[in-house]
């Protein structure tokens, strides 16, 4: 059974973020908030927790991942970053926004496009943000949307009841909304936008 921790959206307990990055650390696969939607996230090299994650949303392996990341220097340890895509990171997070980059060796080959290109992005979420700072490396995430639906898992509680038996740890941030994230590719030199999403694309048209 997973565990479950009620942490403040805007001042997260230390003690308890400390904890959920302990599970990370030792394999362990979470739900948590972002500003768009609850996620599903684990160590970036942990190929056993990656594949639960799979078998959650019924995934294929050409599912796209996505990396968070605390902060921009963080960005360009997983990414080559451009100053002209530096300049669009800058002014777009954190925020509500995936970027498609070129990646770094740093990223496991397994999480990779064909275009060894790699989503990343920086949550505007006082929780997630707290995590990632406690971790110390991005985590590996995919939106909790389940198999069948349309829209994500809102609600914490219902996402404990959903998957108290598949994941380790529910982080209840508060009710988040069902927006998918704007996902903006930074590969060709020129932004271009395809989804359009919570952020606001105007900068990229």
């Amino acid at each position: 059974m997973s565990q479950f921790f009620q942490v403040h959206p805007d001042n997260p307990q230390h003690r308890l973020i400390h904890q959920a990055a302990d599970i990370v650390a030792g394999g362990g696969v979470i739900a948590y908030p972002t500003d768009s939607a609850y996620a599903l996230g684990c160590q970036l090299a942990d190929k056993t927790a990656l594949e639960r994650i799979r078998r959650i949303r019924k995934l294929d392996e050409k599912h796209n991942f996505t990396l968070m990341c605390k902060d921009l220097s963080e960005i360009s340890t997983y990414a080559k970053v451009s100053n002209q895509a530096y300049r669009s990171l800058k002014a777009h997070t954190p925020g509500p926004y995936t970027f498609i980059l070129p990646a770094s060796n740093e990223v496991p080959r397994r999480i990779l496009s064909k275009r060894r290109a790699v989503g990343i992005r920086v949550p505007d979420n006082a929780v997630a943000l707290a995590l990632l700072q406690e971790l110390q490396h991005p985590l590996m995430s995919v939106t909790l949307r389940m198999p069948g639906d349309e829209y994500p898992l809102i609600d914490p509680w219902e996402i404990r009841d959903l998957l108290q038996a598949q994941v380790d740890l529910v982080i209840d941030g508060g009710y988040c909304g069902m927006e998918a994230t704007t996902v903006v590719d930074l590969l060709e030199g020129a932004p271009a936008v395809l989804r359009e999403g919570k952020g606001s694309v105007e900068d990229f048209l």
